[in-house]
């Protein structure tokens, strides 16, 4: 079927943000006394929040500046302004929905000052306009489905007629707890992680038009 709104998680879904991100936090972490590898980094943080990479860094031995949350972001948002690219096929994606007059939106546990950076980077930004949706805007960050569900509520459509598309367990939960049909991408992401939440899982973002019912598969 069809739907009438698509939910985008924002890195690693639409920018290819989550390898600048990941070494940075190995290398910020190993110099606070903290050596986790990249494959760690991707299973204790993809999908959650700065302030929880703080918490459960803290909880392992990291010894972090009060203010260390704020140091992090600086340093991520100067990599990402120089680094990030797309998604390969996530154009490709946003432009048959356009074709098809399916209206999309991003929804991310990032702040709306981080999706400006890698967004515009990759000239996402102006044609989701108004359709940026943050965890900043609700009460509760994924896991949690609130950001799922204000951007359902705001385009004034049921939940049950959203797809959301998502990268991690986390994203993925919420989409599901949203009552929304969830699609996992693995591109980056193991399959035995997303299969077990998802309604289905697919590994190249252009196959997604196909499975979202605009193209043959």
């Amino acid at each position: 079927m069809t739907p009438d709104l698509v939910l985008f998680d924002c890195d690693g879904v639409l920018v290819d943000s989550e390898p600048v991100t990941n070494a940075l936090l190995v290398e910020n972490l190993a110099a606070r006394g903290l050596q986790v590898s990249h494959d760690r980094v991707i299973d204790l943080f993809v999908g959650g929040t700065i302030a929880g990479v703080a918490k459960t860094a803290r909880g392992l031995g990291a010894t972090l500046e009060d203010n260390w949350v704020d140091l992090i972001y600086a340093e991520m948002f100067e990599r990402l302004a120089t680094e990030v690219t797309s998604i390969p096929g996530a154009i490709e994606t946003l432009d048959a929905l356009d074709a098809a007059g399916i209206p999309y939106a991003v929804c991310s546990n990032g702040p709306h000052a981080k999706m400006e950076i890698t967004l515009t980077r990759c000239g996402i930004a102006s044609r989701l306009a108004g359709r940026i949706y943050s965890r900043e805007d609700v009460p509760n960050p994924k896991p949690a489905p609130d950001v799922y569900l204000k951007a359902a509520a705001d385009a004034g459509i049921a939940p049950a007629n959203c797809v959301v598309v998502e990268d991690s367990p986390s994203g993925a939960r919420a989409g599901k707890a949203a009552g929304m049909r969830t699609l996992g991408f693995t591109a980056d992401t193991d399959p035995t992680r997303l299969t077990p939440i998802c309604d289905d899982v697919f590994d190249d973002m252009h196959a997604l038009p196909g499975l979202l019912g605009l193209t043959s598969k």
